[in-house]
């Protein structure tokens, strides 16, 4: 898959409010994961948007409070990619956490959700409990999944294949089903594209 450019197409803040018209028709994909597991870099860094970042990166989790819609042209197939707010870490009060919780579930399980979900786990850690129940969940959904692990450059080689072996067998998954990624270096953007693009152009 190759993008050609990328537009911030709107967000949702509250229930019962609906998406952005421009990007009801297209496929969509969601990227969720927790609030400190670089999900911003890693959009910018799959959109090509690093010198111009188009999805706000902050020194401080959790800023992301709405669900922002990203409007992707990109051969062979437009897409939509769909930021969800972080979970799990951000230091926000307990009441928009609440608050979150039934917007991002009212989007996955309404009728203009997304064809499948990437779900972003940091490679230095592995699996959080909050990962864990993310992942659950999106099971009982029945959506496709695609596990990234972040920070990949952070990793010596040794350790990287060490965190390869042992953090499919925590998600449950087979060794190819997990994809580990580099917003720094760029390392695994390429697969991760490649991935995607299997996913929305599957019949």
């Amino acid at each position: 898959m190759h993008v050609k450019s990328v537009t911030f197409a709107g967000a949702i803040g509250q229930l019962g409010q609906a998406a952005p018209e421009p990007i009801m028709e297209l496929p969509k994909l969601a990227i969720v994961g927790r609030s400190n597991v670089g999900k911003s870099s890693l959009i910018n860094r799959l959109l090509g948007r690093t010198r111009t970042p188009i999805a706000r990166v902050s020194q401080s989790p959790g800023k992301t409070q709405e669900i922002n819609f990203y409007h992707v042209l990109a051969n062979p197939v437009d897409f939509c990619l769909v930021d969800l707010p972080g979970y799990g870490f951000a230091r926000v009060p307990q009441k928009l956490k609440e608050r979150w919780r039934p917007l991002i579930s009212s989007y996955l399980e309404g009728e203009a959700g997304p064809e499948g979900v990437v779900q972003l786990v940091d490679v230095r850690h592995g699996p959080t409990k909050e990962d864990l129940q993310s992942i659950d969940y999106l099971a009982t959904l029945g959506l496709p999944v695609l596990f990234v692990l972040t920070k990949a450059d952070k990793l010596t080689n040794t350790q990287l294949r060490q965190a390869l072996a042992k953090i499919p067998q925590q998600l449950g998954v087979d060794r190819d089903h997990v994809l580990p990624v580099s917003a720094l270096d760029g390392r695994g953007m390429d697969d991760l594209l490649a991935s995607i693009e299997a996913l929305l152009t599957a019949e």
